[in-house]
């Protein structure tokens, strides 16, 4: 059983910055695809970005192309999510997700993953 923690979220006025980080308990990390999910009251969990484990390719919702960035270090068994340039939009709780050695690289598909964490709470005022 895999344990994901997020931590990293908090209060941030539009067009500031915010640093995710996900560590994850298992030490062979770098055989899971990782990815970053956000759900806000009343809507749907929606994608957010995600990373594969094999080429470490990335991959984004349009939502965050080009203001998010999601990297990961094996070495510490931790994925992040840098965002930049929040507005009241990406106000919702960020959950990072680990999908074990998929035969394909990454996902942005909820049901592909078989691990979540807790949720961390980020909201962007105005």
């Amino acid at each position: 059983q895999v344990q994901l923690v997020e931590s990293g979220g908090g209060l941030v006025q539009a067009g500031g910055s915010l640093r995710l980080s996900c560590e994850a308990s298992e030490r062979t990390f770098g055989v899971y695809a990782m990815g970053w999910f956000r759900q806000a009251p009343g809507i749907e969990r929606e994608f957010v970005a995600a990373i594969g484990w094999r080429s470490g390719s990335t991959y984004y919702a349009d939502s965050v192309k080009g203001r998010f960035t999601i990297s990961r270090d094996n070495a510490k068994n931790t994925v992040y999510l840098k965002m930049n340039s929040l507005n009241p939009e990406d106000t919702a709780v960020y959950y990072c997700a680990a999908d074990y050695r998929p035969n394909y690289d990454y996902s942005s598909r909820y049901a592909s993953y078989d691990y979540w964490g807790q949720g961390t709470q980020v909201t962007v005022s105005s």
